[in-house]
């Protein structure tokens, strides 16, 4: 089944640095599996709530495969430098 990993920044950047780092340290990064883009960053409309500052949605094969990628040593280096930059929420939500 597929899974989709979500990011949502919930504020604006505060440290464009550390962000730069992150998306540096993202790129050259040797993920164990691929995940499909599917969104990131476009305009959002908010309907219910407060819409997220941004967000990204990635597609995985499984919630398996989500956690290889997320928990991979690559990505848990990288990922201070976003945690840094603003307030974020990310979770992984099983598919149909």
């Amino acid at each position: 089944m597929p899974a989709y990993l979500i990011v949502l920044r919930e504020s604006p950047t505060r440290d464009a640095d550390a962000y730069a780092e992150y998306l540096r340290a993202n790129h050259a990064a040797t993920p164990p599996v691929r995940p499909t883009p599917l969104a990131a960053y476009g305009t959002i409309e908010g309907l219910e709530g407060v819409a997220p500052d941004g967000a990204v949605v990635l597609k995985f094969d499984s919630v398996e495969d989500a956690h290889k990628w997320y928990d991979s040593p690559d990505y848990q280096a990288a990922l201070p430098h976003r945690l840094r930059s603003a307030d974020w929420r990310a979770f992984i939500i099983q598919g149909l």
